[in-house]
């Protein structure tokens, strides 16, 4: 009797073990990290990084020596001097925001070549991800490099539109 208890029980568990969601973790920093073709990328961004850095720097240099001359010739300019070395150095002011901004805002230069050079070695890990995931039947796939991130779902579990009709929406 407590045999057939015992292979009931264990009958229920490994059929209760089939229909449990299989995850996998995965450290996508780690990986991008052990790929050859993003090092050389990053190191090519840093390149640029640096050299617009530079750029920048010269230019606030520039901008720095401007203002240390005018105070020192200030007592002496007229009026009109003044307001045209005034507006100068304005102008001067905000082509150094200006640039700051082209190269290292939101969207700009720095954006653009990560974009160009970092993105395509990530979306080839990201369908790398896909195909285990597919291959190896995970219903999840948690990124851990930058907090818990879902990197892959499968779609069948996406219950989106069952929360909708709850809601009454179609």
């Amino acid at each position: 009797m407590k045999r057939i208890v015992f292979i009931i029980c264990c009958l229920l568990l490994v059929g209760l073990m089939t229909n449990a969601q299989r995850y996998a973790v995965i450290d996508s920093k780690y990986i991008l990290e052990k790929l050859p073709e993003y090092k050389e990328s990053q190191t090519r961004l840093d390149q640029f990084s640096n050299q617009w850095q530079q750029e920048i720097e010269k230019k606030q240099a520039d901008l720095d020596r401007m203002y240390k001359d005018y105070d020192a010739e200030q007592v002496m300019l007229t009026d009109v001097l003044k307001k045209k070395r005034e507006d100068e150095l304005y102008n001067r002011e905000k082509e150094v925001r200006d640039l700051q901004k082209k190269r290292f805002g939101f969207e700009g230069d720095l954006f653009k070549k990560r974009q160009e050079l970092i993105k395509p070695i990530q979306d080839k890990v990201y369908i790398a991800i896909q195909k285990l995931a597919i291959e190896r039947s995970y219903d999840f796939i948690l990124d851990k490099s930058e907090g818990i991130t879902v990197i892959f779902a499968d779609p069948k579990l996406d219950r989106s539109d069952e929360v909708l009709k709850f809601l009454g929406i179609k």
